[in-house]
């Protein structure tokens, strides 16, 4: 059984939102796999199934999200090497995208509760959306819109990282990365 976890809040003042990214992932992977609701209160979150994939959004918000990960990968009995974690990433560049088992939460607050829930030992799909000019800036920027130039490339980003996810169910995390990772959203273009 694979998990797919997309971080974000829920709620639509945060739809559109830098943070959100993992959530925007998740529903196109929704479409993709033809998935369907399997939601329950006790998972704390939006939870859709396609035969041994699982794809959830929790909705406990960003800094509480392992509480809607953890019974979800209890119930399904998820191996840690079989989930994958889709979330912003500020020290990324908008456009990059990178992928790598456990390490640092880097100050990511969904990180944060995902390790003290879980361990570090998942997949992680980390995607840039750049960062403000000052560290006291972090929490605005993250909760803000991407800007018209990023928002006119984020289909095409979401769409790459889709690609990439559903690779990692059939191929291993280095093959991925060598295939998928990118330095910003222009590498597309080439």
């Amino acid at each position: 059984m694979t998990l797919f976890v997309g971080l974000g809040n829920p709620g639509p003042q945060y739809e559109n939102t830098r943070h959100n990214i993992g959530f925007k992932v998740i529903d196109k992977l929704v479409d993709d796999f033809g998935a369907r609701d399997i939601s329950k209160n006790s998972f704390y979150g939006q939870l859709y199934r396609s035969s041994n994939t699982l794809f959830l959004k929790p909705t406990t918000y960003m800094n509480l999200s392992g509480k809607s990960v953890l019974p979800v990968k209890q119930f399904f009995k998820v191996d840690l090497e079989d989930m994958i974690v889709i979330h912003d990433d500020i020290d990324l560049p908008f456009g990059a995208v990178r992928f790598k088992r456990g390490g640092g939460h880097g100050g990511h607050n969904g990180l944060k509760s995902l390790d003290a829930c879980l361990t570090k030992e998942y997949i992680r799909v980390r995607v840039g959306v750049g960062k403000p000019e000052h560290k006291s800036q972090v929490a605005d920027y993250v909760l803000h819109s991407f800007n018209d130039i990023e928002s006119a490339k984020l289909d095409k980003l979401i769409a790459h990282v889709v690609t990439a996810c559903e690779l990692l169910t059939k191929e291993t995390l280095n093959v991925v990365k060598s295939k998928y990772s990118l330095k910003s959203i222009e590498s597309l273009d080439t």
